[in-house]
């Protein structure tokens, strides 16, 4: 009998503990030894994990079928349908993602389980159940149950077996509209913000009800003020900035005469035009500057708000060829905080998102953190706070899975160390992609054309994330914002991937948007000045969700494009080629308004125009006082040198990283020209990150190199500043010496 001959019997719900056999169980073995140096748990003496899977929708032929092809691997699996028996004293517990978060494995699961029977995908839930030997007592026990399970991600399971697995969902109808909003009270309405959990501050919402008093003339919906909050929240829109200027003072000469340089490169690139001063014009000035002088011709520019780009030559098989190379970096610092797992992975996967969506394949990637000292105890955490230990380990196993399972060479990571850190972790991630400039085609979006969803399907993960990224945090934030952080699912990125290398798919698309902060709302509403949005058409992880929701979820890897109206089904076929779903969601309109449609109503209705303003305008002055900065620098002679390089070598930020850095593939593509570590040992640490671009057929000498300074974080000047530059000049003469021909590894002593 075929499995896909089986009989179903989904009234049944199968359970299944599958455990690593002892020679193999490095996990449980980490993770014990994880509890002792963190916790110093007295009378812990072993741990075991397990791996529960629950299954409903599938026969009992294909559950024994499954066991050991899908739920195991037999080689280094034991299975059991009941716990194991345990040992006197043994305590156990377990733990399960909240309800909403992604779980990949029970995705897998599924999946694997469909292909298996060629039938409908089956209901799978997952936990881990941990298994405590030893005499422990009983706040020990809940200590280690603390340390295990963040209530930002996940709670304890229960250990009976339940009735079925399927959710039931209050389904609503329509979303609620705030009734009296435009003539409340000024109080009234800063209540209604602490109520509601908004970023905007008082003036933006009396900024919002003057324009619904006087130009829309009604109350507006809470999908409305939500929507707007997450469009004009400092993560999509840079509010703070955005900020103007409008008096400086400085006292350090250095720093106001680079003041003074900066107005004068005003004066010549806006001439007469009134611009105010903002920290982002600062910022960019230069760049202006150098566009106004010629000196950067090479730039690449468009009005897609996607990743920084250059064009390039590439040589392809000895020819020539015109490329687009983008970078762009991403910080993800408050919830890789509250959820260093998924927090590190979505900085990842939100990085590369955005050069992806300017239809470009990401090959390179970047990783530079902060952190406090992980070796602090867990009894001296700071209130409110992950520990150090714990946000530094899951942040590094997070940002490492999502890379090495989208395929991404990440040949650079580098982590500082600073008592600073434990206020605010930092978490970066840079990446570099290129694709063929033939392959990029960017058109203005007119009336008619189509905007599809494609890629993962939204779920509450990730409602508030912008917003939350946003505002000030008290010491409830971990425990309150949960829904902000999602959980990545790298493998449906890495489709998204495969899909935009394709000329004909790329060559539909006129404009593309990633679904980053603010969802539908933003990654939708940015893309043309007139929309109109079935929010009844995003294809959903499960029912219950109200219009609000769907208009501001940030599930991950999905993505918004717009094809013409010929194009759409094509494009649409094609994404199915890659086991992709692809959604018609919206249409482009003549009228310069945003509109959501939900169960046939109207629930956003705004002009272009207001959301385009960002709120009301910000105002600040800027004193710079006069600082003693000499004990930045050490002018101290050494009277020691032996006690003296002991002092430095005994520093955290000295010592050798390579355990942090062997968690991180850099050698995925084949396409890498520098390993992290190189030397007749591979012991000496690079300076930067040298790739080949990522063509196709052939090969080419054409190279990208990303740099870091070495320890950055110590005050005083070191030697290998300058290397990074000599890295680039010198990885450029090599390989175009070898005629980027050849399979090429170089380690840093060969030639620095």
């Amino acid at each position: 009998m075929k499995i896909t001959d089986f009989e179903r019997e989904i009234e049944l719900v199968y359970r299944i503990y599958v455990e690593k056999k002892p020679e193999f169980a490095i996990e449980a073995a980490g993770v014990l030894a994880d509890l002792k140096t963190a916790l110093r748990p007295r009378g812990l003496s072993g741990l075991r994990i397990l791996n529960r899977y629950d299954i409903e929708g599938i026969s009992q032929e294909v559950f024994d079928a499954a066991k050991g092809t899908v739920l195991s691997e037999p080689q280094v699996d034991t299975i059991s349908a009941e716990l194991p028996a345990g040992k006197p004293g043994q305590r156990i517990f377990a733990s399960e993602y909240l309800p909403g978060q992604f779980d990949q494995r029970a995705d897998s699961c599924a999946q694997c389980i469909q292909i298996l029977t060629q039938q409908e995908r089956p209901l799978v839930k997952t936990a881990r159940v941990y298994l405590l030997d030893g005499e422990i007592t009983d706040e020990c026990f809940a200590q280690i149950r603390a340390y295990l399970v963040n209530p930002v991600e996940s709670r304890e399971a229960s250990l009976g077996l339940p009735e079925t697995l399927a959710e039931h969902y209050e389904i609503p109808r329509r979303v609620k509209i705030l009734k009296n909003f435009i003539n409340a009270s000024r109080e009234q309405l800063e209540e209604f913000g602490r109520e509601f959990g908004l970023a905007m501050d008082s003036d933006d919402i009396l900024f919002c009800q003057e324009y619904f008093r006087n130009s829309e003339q009604r109350d507006p919906t809470i999908t409305e003020i939500r929507m707007i909050d997450t469009y004009w929240s400092d993560h999509c829109r840079h509010t703070t900035f955005l900020t103007q200027i409008d008096e400086v003072q400085i006292e350090p000469e250095a720093i106001r005469t680079s003041y003074e340089k900066y107005l004068r490169s005003r004066s010549m690139v806006y001439g007469s035009k009134r611009r105010p001063v903002t920290l982002m014009d600062l910022a960019t000035m230069g760049v202006k500057r150098l566009k106004k002088e010629g000196l950067i011709p090479d730039l690449d520019e468009s009005d897609e708000i996607n990743a920084c780009s250059v064009r390039v030559k590439a040589d392809v098989d000895g020819k020539d060829e015109d490329w687009l190379l983008m970078f762009k970096n991403e910080t993800h610092n408050h919830p890789t905080e509250i959820e260093p797992f998924g927090g590190a992975a979505t900085c990842l996967g939100g990085a590369i998102r955005d050069p992806l969506s300017g239809r470009s394949y990401v090959y390179q990637a970047m990783r530079v953190t902060g952190a406090a000292d992980p070796r602090t105890p867990v009894e001296k955490t700071m209130a409110g706070k992950l520990p150090q230990r714990k946000i530094t380990v899951g942040a590094a196993q997070g940002y490492s899975s999502y890379g090495n399972q989208i395929g991404l060479a990440t040949g650079l990571v580098s982590e500082l160390y600073h008592p600073g850190y434990a206020a605010k972790r930092m978490e970066i991630g840079a990446v570099v992609g290129a694709a063929p400039a033939a392959n990029v085609v960017r058109k203005s979006p007119v009336p008619g054309d189509i905007v599809i969803l494609l890629g993962g399907r939204t779920g509450r993960d990730g409602c508030g994330g912008a917003t939350g990224s946003s505002k000030s945090h008290t010491l409830e934030s971990l425990s309150s914002c949960g829904a902000e952080v999602q959980k990545g699912n790298a493998p449906e990125e890495r489709k998204i991937q495969r899909l935009f290398r394709n000329p004909h798919v790329t060559a539909m698309i006129k404009s593309c948007n990633d679904f980053g902060a603010g969802g539908v709302s933003v990654a939708v509403g940015e893309l043309a000045d007139g929309l109109s949005i079935n929010l009844n058409s995003v294809p959903k992880k499960y029912e219950g969700l109200d219009g609000t929701e769907l208009a501001i979820s940030e599930s991950q890897e999905r993505m918004a494009v717009v094809v013409s109206a010929t194009d759409a089904y094509h494009f649409i076929a094609e994404a199915s080629k890659e086991n992709l779903e692809a959604t018609a969601v919206a249409f482009v309109t003549k009228e310069p308004r945003l509109k959501m449609f939900w169960n046939d109503a109207e629930i956003v209705d705004v002009s272009r125009e207001f959301l385009n303003s960002n709120g009301a305008r910000r105002h600040a002055r800027v004193e710079v006082p006069q600082q003693d900065v000499s004990a930045l620098y050490r002018h101290a002679p050494v009277d020691n040198a032996s006690k003296s390089w002991l002092e430095c070598v005994s520093q955290l930020n000295v010592c050798s990283q390579k355990g942090l850095v062997s968690r991180f593939d850099s050698t995925i593509g084949a396409a890498s020209v520098l390993l992290p570590y190189g030397g007749a040992r591979q012991m000496t640490p690079a300076q930067a990150m040298a790739a080949k671009l990522p063509v196709l057929n052939g090969s080419t000498s054409t190279c990208s190199v990303m740099a870091w300074g070495f320890n950055p974080s110590l005050c005083e000047k070191s030697p290998y500043h300058g290397a990074a530059l000599a890295v680039v000049e010198s990885v450029a003469r090599l390989v175009a010496a070898r005629g980027g021909n050849k399979k090429t590894t170089l380690y840093l002593d060969q030639y620095l």
